[in-house]
Parts: C-alpha cells; structure tokens; sequence
C-alpha cells in the first residue's frame, strides 16, 4: 500500500506545456506505517520540496531551491505553514467525505494536484486544481466559471458544497493563476542550469538480428520532454514508443522500434527516425541504412573471422607438431616449408 501510495503522488502526466509547478498533496487515513499527509512541489517534473505530517518540516530536494530559501528565509517557514494548514484542511475533508460515503473503516486517499502551467514562448498562463480519492478522480476545478466538475457520482453533493463557497474559489484561482506563476519563474531564473539545460542524445540504429525489428535509439538526453518515431516519405508512422527512462547519470533514453520484415530493400531510403527535444528548433534525423545499424548479427559475424583463425592457427599447430613427431621417429628432420605445406593440405 506504501508504494501504491507513493506512485499517486508522484503520478503525473507531462504536459505540453513548456514549464510547470505542481503542488501534490495526499491525506490518507487507516495506514499505520505511513505519514497522514504527505506534499511534494515539483517544477518540470523535478521535485524541488517535501513535507509530511510526521517531521513537520518541509525541506528542499535541489541545491538552486536551497539558494532561494538562503536569499530569503521566510520562505520556508511560509511553506511550513501552508502545509501544516493543508494537511488539517484535507484531514477535515477526508473525515466529511467518508461521512457523505458511508465508509468507516479500512484504507482511504484523498490527494490533490494543484498548480500552473506556462509558456514562455506565448507567455500564457494556465492554472488547475484536481481532487482524487481512492485512486480515482473525484473533482476537477473550472476557472473560467469558478465551479467544481464532479468526475463520479459520489462527488456531486462536494461539488454543490464548494460551489456555494465564492470566496474560496476565488483565493483558488488567485494562487494558480498568479502566486503559482511567480513562483514558477522565479524557480527557473534559480535553477535555469539544470532545468533549461538542453542535452542532446546519441541516436543509433540497433538490431539483434536481421528477423527482428530495427530499433531507434536514442540516449543522453535532457529534459525528458521528448518525441521519437519513425516516417516514411515525410509521413509520420504510429509505431509504438517506448517509455522514456532515466540513466545513471540523470539524462534520459527512448527507443522506438520499425518492423522491417515487410520492407523491400529498395524501400530503406525512404524511412527515417525522428528525434524531437522541447525547446530545440531542430529535430535529429536518422537515415535507414544498413551500414549504420548496430546488431548482435554484425557482432558474432565480426567475431567469427578471428575465431576461425584461431582455430585454423592451433590445427596448423597440432598437425605441425606431429608430423614433425612422425619424421623424428624416422630419424628426419622436417623441413617448415614441407609442414607448412602438409598442414594447409590437410584444411582444404
């Protein structure tokens, strides 16, 4: 249950949007080993701080965050504050909320994503707020009408609650469309050396053996906000992409695979992979071509020649030694030229 926990709260699909800060906040009840209220801030998916029940604290994850708290200090104590505040808040609501269910005991999890997203190209802001319970999604929060949206039945008499609460819809829509974004920039200017850094990868072709697809890819890069598929003739083909997963080093890989089995050889030229980084104009292009792909194939093949001689060189070897066995018991000493020949006469 911790882990299934832990994989909501850190839950949380990559926008297009180009920058974000995303408040993730989660009360549980019925978990013993587990805080009552855990929170996370995250900007472009990094987690910048913590915060949780037990230690009462929050606490910064990235150096650039800790800079700011070390420029200005109340900046901590602020964050304390508002997750203390928000953890007695959710608990409340976690109690009603089981009330209006009929639910007594057992496990029950209400979480809450919260935050801003913003463009630094068309300079447009765009906040949201999303409730979720037991793994579902329960309220999603419209800005445009200051109402709730009940994604389940069970939500509706919360939603009739919060509407009726004008006041809090608008300090709502005030922190995710104007405290949020301030803070957003202001963490970019903070941590631009690490979050607007732009690292490109290293694209190959692999193939473990001519059956199998050719796989596409790529490795080294940084952000995460990538694209990679494969076109032919210009035309994008929907092929199924693998996740992006993260190095040691803390870049990122992808691949996507082309099934090449139905693929004339006259047609190889006309695919290509495509590799797209955000915030970089121009996209990496990787001809299909059977020079460049790297195979398990093209391993064993390269490994055969020097196995072969290797082999060849210690039958030359035995059969040298014992033909020269053979005329010293006859009392002759062999000439090289005269093994050398016997012994390649015995490979044809």
């Amino acid at each position: 249950m911790k882990d299934f926990v832990l994989l909501l709260l850190f839950c949380h699909v990559i926008s297009p949007v180009k920058h974000s800060m995303t408040y993730l906040l989660t009360e549980s009840s019925g978990l013993q080993t587990f805080p009552e209220f855990v929170a996370a801030l995250m900007v472009d998916e990094v987690q910048v701080g913590c915060y949780d029940s037990n230690s009462k604290r929050a606490e910064t994850k990235q150096d650039w965050a800790k800079k700011i708290i070390k420029d200005d200090l109340q900046q901590l104590e602020f964050y304390t504050v508002t997750c203390l505040s928000a953890h007695l808040i959710l608990k409340t609501d976690l109690i009603n909320l089981k009330q209006y269910l009929n639910q007594t005991g057992g496990v029950h999890i209400l979480q809450v994503m919260a935050g801003c997203e913003w463009d630094d190209e068309t300079k447009e802001v765009n906040g949201f707020v999303q409730f979720g319970y037991d793994g579902e999604d329960f309220l999603v929060f419209d800005l445009k009408t200051l109402t709730w949206i009940a994604s389940q039945p069970q939500a509706v008499i919360i939603k009739h609650k919060k509407d009726n609460d004008k006041a809090g819809s608008i300090f709502i829509k005030n922190v995710v469309t104007t405290i949020c974004p301030q803070g957003l920039k202001t963490s970019l200017d903070y941590g631009k050396s690490s979050l607007l850094r732009t690292d490109l990868p290293s694209v190959f072709l692999l193939q473990k053996t001519p059956s199998f697809p050719v796989s596409c890819f790529a490795t080294g890069f940084y952000p995460d906000r990538a694209d990679m598929f494969w076109r032919k003739d210009g035309e994008e083909l929907h092929e199924e992409r693998g996740e992006i997963l993260p190095n040691h080093d803390g870049s990122f890989q992808m691949s996507v695979d082309l099934n090449v089995s139905s693929v004339s050889p006259d047609d190889w030229k006309k695919y290509e992979c495509v590799f797209h980084l955000s915030r970089v104009k121009d996209d990496i292009i990787t001809k299909l071509d059977k020079a460049v792909i790297r195979s398990n194939w093209e391993i064993l093949t390269d490994m055969t020649i020097p196995i072969i001689t290797a082999v060849a060189l210690a039958v030359i070897l035995i059969a040298a030694a014992g033909f020269m066995f053979y005329k010293k018991r006859r009392g002759e000493r062999p000439k090289l030229r005269d093994v050398l020949i016997k012994c390649f006469v015995c490979l044809d």
